[in-house]
């Protein structure tokens, strides 16, 4: 029986697939896929809408910010109602995993829609 013996170029083409393999499953899972910012962006857009539609959150006074689902509601509203009832609209939304209210309520506030 005969042994094959190996050159360089064969030793280093396999060595350069290795790397290459190595890198690609390195970038697959790296940021945010384009999937998951549309479906963060789409359920962004419906819990604007959603407060936009109510009639006791002002939409032009909240901030909301989705990543992986999970929303963040910032900015200022006039009570505790209207802060808890922009939390509930969230949660209702389809696709929210989670929400995080980092709303303030501002004292004597006239500010309205």
């Amino acid at each position: 029986m005969v042994a094959k013996t190996y050159g360089f170029r064969d030793m280093f083409s396999v060595v350069m697939a290795a790397v290459f393999a190595v890198v690609l499953a390195g970038c697959a899972g790296a940021g945010t896929k384009t999937g998951q910012f549309v479906d963060d962006a789409t359920i962004t857009s419906k819990v604007k809408t959603a407060f936009a539609t109510d009639k006791t959150v002002s939409a032009m006074q909240v901030n909301v910010d989705t990543n992986k689902g999970n929303v963040r509601l910032s900015g200022f509203v006039d009570s505790e109602a209207e802060k808890r009832r922009a939390e509930e609209i969230a949660r209702s939304v389809n696709g929210v995993r989670s929400v995080t209210n980092a709303l303030t309520v501002q004292a004597g506030s006239a500010t309205r829609r």
